[in-house]
């Protein structure tokens, strides 16, 4: 009977550890799906689906008076935007590489234009050195593919 009881008990235990480990593997494999569709969604939008993408994950985080700018003669910032009143000039780079420097110069003419109080280039891709470097000293903030990302996450 003790030895019945024990292998009853043995197979419960394999049962439960079966069913974590299957639960295990599926949030592991959630969580791929996931990066891979936030990966495919957005690094294939055109660049306007991508602007207002952005828009909307702004006034999602906070963002008020959030507006895309014209397509054309925009001086460089595609979004203006306030936080906290702190207003904002928000070039926007859906990019299949690294966003360069050209984006940073972008941005600080933009916020000088339309008198804003920060200037920023949000990315679905990374920065170069030159960009990072730029921004440093241009005062522009740089938002790239992880902060995106933890903007969609809010």
């Amino acid at each position: 009977m003790e030895t019945q009881m024990i292998t009853q008990l043995l197979l419960w235990i394999a049962v439960a550890a079966g069913i974590v480990l299957v639960a295990v593997v599926g949030v592991l494999l959630c969580r791929q799906f996931r990066k891979y569709a936030w990966t495919r969604e957005r690094d294939h939008m055109d660049g306007f689906e991508f602007e207002y993408y952005c828009a909307d994950l702004l006034a999602a985080d906070g963002f008020v008076d959030v507006k895309v700018t014209r397509s054309s003669g925009d001086y460089g910032v595609d979004i203006l935007a306030e936080k906290d009143g702190v207003t904002y000039a928000i070039q926007c780079k859906r990019y299949s590489g690294l966003v360069g420097i050209k984006a940073v110069q972008e941005a600080y003419a933009g916020r000088d234009y339309y008198d804003r109080m920060v200037g920023a280039v949000l990315t679905n891709q990374y920065f170069t050195k030159p960009a990072v470097q730029a921004a440093r000293k241009l005062k522009i903030l740089l938002w790239d593919r992880d902060y995106l990302q933890g903007m969609e996450r809010n």
